[in-house]
């Protein structure tokens, strides 16, 4: 059974307008899956929808085979989530914090969260109100891992944080991955984050899955092919390729998507559009999300 299924989820807030138009794609059990998009793509969205805070108005999603608004209790029992915008109760201290989720969760580890509080040198006695931005993320990780969910849920969690505290951040997560097999699905603007951590990604675009592929599979069989304009040459006739993804217009240039590797990249181009001078390449994952928000067919 997959720890998490989208399956068709649309949602809207305005009328005529999907942030979500049929959304689908699995996390299977001990997978990472880095969620990519650009800001207002529907990311926090989904992820408010598998957690049972927004509810889909069309579609269905399921955690362990639950429906996260009908088995709430049970779900969030087994999920650990953490968003840039999360807010602990600020007049609790990070000791009154820790004890309320240790009631909450009957999986709470104690070890775990002392050694995950000594790690990051929390002030236990102090109250959430008095922490810095990333001391209170620091806190809200714990509360989301000790108790060892079997699916983490990650809204930019790592926002705004120093690079050193980020690193912190993904190595506890990545710890908890190691250690229980935990399966993860975590959005976020800092592509070597998601290539530390993600073994698969889903990129969102237009309301739509546009990319879920390995991270592997990505690196080695996407090329960016920068095609020069030329009489007759539209970007429409590029979109035409089967292998095409996106096509931005750059100047002088028609930036180029395709699902090939850079060799057999040039070898379309040069036989079916007669175009024999594109330089194609390797593309790199921050490239590629540039080139795929900027340019979708």
């Amino acid at each position: 059974m997959n720890a998490l299924d989208f399956e068709g989820i649309r949602r809207a807030y305005r009328k005529g307008r999907d942030v979500l138009d049929g959304v689908t794609f699995s996390v299977a059990p001990g997978q990472v899956v880095g969620l990519l998009g650009k800001n207002g793509a529907g990311k926090t969205t989904l992820i408010r929808i598998a957690m049972g805070m927004i509810e889909p108005q069309g579609g269905q999603v399921r955690l362990f085979g639950l429906d996260p608004r009908q088995d709430p209790i049970e779900v969030k029992r087994r999920v650990g989530y953490v968003s840039e915008e999360q807010i602990l109760p600020p007049f609790l201290s990070i000791r009154d914090a820790f004890d309320l989720h240790r009631r909450l969760f009957p999986t709470w580890d104690a070890d775990l969260a002392r050694d995950l509080s000594e790690g990051f040198e929390l002030p236990l006695g102090s109250r959430i109100r008095t922490l810095s931005k990333g001391q209170a993320r620091r806190v809200a990780l714990v509360c989301a891992v000790a108790h060892r969910p079997e699916l983490l849920l990650l809204d930019e969690p790592a926002s705004g944080l120093d690079p050193a505290a980020r690193r912190e951040f993904l190595e506890t997560s990545i710890r908890l991955l190691n250690e229980t097999g935990s399966s993860i699905l975590f959005s976020s603007h800092y592509m070597t984050d998601v290539e530390r951590m993600a073994d698969r990604i889903v990129m969102i675009h237009g309301g739509k899955v546009l990319v879920d592929r390995g991270l592997d599979d990505l690196r080695e069989r996407f090329s960016l092919a920068i095609v020069p304009r030329t009489p007759g040459l539209a970007g429409d006739r590029i979109r035409s390729l089967a292998a095409c993804v996106s096509v931005r217009e750059r100047g002088d240039a028609f930036h180029a998507v395709l699902r090939l590797e850079p060799g057999e990249a040039r070898a379309s181009l040069a036989r079916e559009l007669g175009v024999v001078e594109a330089a194609c390449k390797a593309i790199a994952l921050e490239d590629l999300f540039v080139e795929l928000a900027g340019g979708r067919p």
